[in-house]
């Protein structure tokens, strides 16, 4: 299928596609007349790209972590260092979250002062 045909049954936009392409998540053969012709898998592959994108990995951790995808709303099946990928991702969110906890208890302690000064 081309490249247009893909957009309409995944809901992406033809340049989000071209930019996975570009990331070594989506592979596309090459017409003679320069057009990109996907191969069935790649409808279950953008869905694939699309979970693992909304539950926040980044394109490079989904590159080392797509092979591992099965189905459509994917599965991760065991592959070589996918449980350290996870558990790298896992605590760098966990960081996040304690310092952006750090920082709303800071903002709250400021908020909390100003409204007494201004009582």
């Amino acid at each position: 299928m081309r490249i247009g045909e893909l957009s309409r049954r995944t809901g992406v936009s033809t340049r989000l596609l071209r930019y996975y392409e570009e990331q070594g998540l989506l592979d596309a053969e090459r017409l003679p007349n320069g057009y990109r012709s996907y191969g069935d898998g790649a409808v279950a592959t953008v869905h694939q790209i699309r979970a693992l994108l909304a539950a926040g990995l980044s394109t490079q951790v989904i590159k080392d972590v797509l092979p591992c995808a099965r189905g459509e709303v994917p599965t991760l099946e065991p592959c070589p260092n996918l449980l350290a990928t996870l558990r790298r991702e896992l605590g760098a969110i966990d960081a996040r979250m304690d310092a952006l906890r750090t920082t709303r208890e800071s903002l709250s302690g400021f908020l909390q002062a100003a409204a007494r000064e201004a009582a």
